[in-house]
């Protein structure tokens, strides 16, 4: 039905990105990867490449109102763990060409509010999958890795927002599929997306509605790791890709022959607790008070995310229902 890319578009991939991918792939098998925060690939020459690597969270400082809400034992510690969902690409958590230098727009705004706190972190690099399980064994106190706010994950886990991004589709150029206004449109076709996310679970949950149409269901193609995704969407062997908006936003931006087809469904994401935690009030003041002295724009308009800005942080918000 879709021709694939030719040899010698798949071949366009600058070095930046090819480091990128490569540290990617020598740390899946110790557990990273960022299905939620999926974005980048082949890149084409005329597209900038550059990793933006300003640093914007530098000159923030402690705000002692902030602080002051922190459970005592932690104001006494001064640190706390931070299970991190890194190995993706940007905007979301990615290792630079290094190979060891985590960026991407959660790790700016995790040291953001750990300044305006007064605490140091201990980082810790760990798969999306496993990171809200640990957070109820307190393996880590919190969890980043572009979490959405979910109904179903609120049961267990407490959040507190700093963006809004949500769910949306990209595919090549040459597809004839046009806006996904329902999952009924994509009857037929093999949709990639990360293995143990939002995308994956609504996808399953709405098959049916295909075979309720007398249509052929479509079949979802699952990936752990980001750069496998995008292969597959170039090569030919997936239709189309459901992700974060932002972050197909951003791969489209960076890759040759593909587009973004549309939103499709909104969500707020936010830091992962483990559910009935003290740090959630401190946290969000320190949220809002990024966005009162501007770093939280700063922070947005470097990752080319601005239109995901949020007014106000939430502690376990209802799930945006659109």
């Amino acid at each position: 039905m879709h021709s694939t890319l030719t040899v010698h578009q798949r071949k366009r991939i600058p070095a930046a990105f090819a480091l990128i991918t490569a540290a990617t792939l020598a740390l899946t098998s110790c557990g990273s990867g960022n299905p939620e925060a999926a974005a980048g690939g082949a890149q084409p020459a005329g597209k900038s490449d550059k990793i933006p690597t300003t640093d914007v969270v530098k000159g923030v400082k402690k705000d002692k109102a902030a602080a002051e809400l922190l459970p005592a034992d932690v104001r006494a510690s001064g640190t706390l763990t931070v299970g991190s969902s890194i190995g993706g690409t940007p905007p979301g958590a990615f290792y630079l060409p290094d190979g060891r230098t985590a960026a991407g727009q959660d790790i700016d705004f995790t040291d953001a509010v750990a300044r305006v706190l007064g605490l140091k972190l201990k980082r810790e690099a760990a798969s999306f999958e496993a990171i809200l399980p640990a957070l109820g064994s307190g393996k880590y106190d919190v969890g980043t890795g572009n979490f959405g706010v979910t109904d179903e994950r609120r049961r267990t886990i407490d959040f507190v927002t700093y963006i809004n991004d949500g769910q949306g589709f990209a595919v090549r150029k040459d597809s004839d599929l046009k806006k996904v206004t329902d999952l009924s449109r994509l009857c037929g076709l093999n949709v990639a997306t990360g293995a143990g996310t939002t995308f994956e679970a609504t996808l399953e949950e709405n098959k049916r509605l295909c075979t309720d149409a007398g249509k052929k269901p479509y079949s979802v193609k699952t990936y752990a790791d980001q750069s496998a995704i995008w292969s597959s969407l170039q090569q030919g062997r997936s239709d189309v890709v459901m992700s974060t908006i932002n972050g197909l936003r951003y791969a489209v931006a960076h890759q040759d022959g593909l587009k973004f087809l549309n939103e499709f469904h909104r969500l707020d994401v936010g830091f992962a607790f483990k559910k009935g935690t003290k740090l959630a009030p401190a946290f969000r003041a320190a949220v809002n008070k990024l966005i009162a002295d501007g770093t939280y724009d700063r922070i947005l308009k470097k990752w080319g995310t601005s239109a995901s800005a949020i007014k106000t942080s939430q502690i376990s918000p209802p799930e945006i229902k659109d």
